[in-house]
């Protein structure tokens, strides 16, 4: 399920990744690290200016068994949550 805008706007994420500058697959790999860094039902945000990192997350994200909440575009970059699963 990928929540609209203004609601992914209100989530605080348990851990920002900032992997602006970094192409496909470093974004990824960096949210598969961060991941086990917050608790199980935790948020994660991954800043990306990959624009297939969005599409690369979300696939791992439902494949593993975690719950891709969806992106927000920024200033150049975009923002992807996922909530931990397990």
């Amino acid at each position: 399920m990928t929540l609209a805008t203004p609601e992914l706007d209100t989530i605080v994420a348990d851990k920002v990744i900032d992997a602006r500058g970094a192409a496909c697959p470093g974004p990824l790999l960096e949210a598969k690290k961060g991941m086990n860094s917050v608790p199980i039902g935790g948020v994660i945000e991954i800043w990306s200016s990959d624009p297939v990192t969005k599409i690369d997350i979300a696939a791992w994200a439902g494949k593993v068994g975690h719950q891709p909440l969806g992106n927000v575009a920024a200033d150049g970059y975009d923002r992807v949550l996922v909530r931990r699963g397990k």
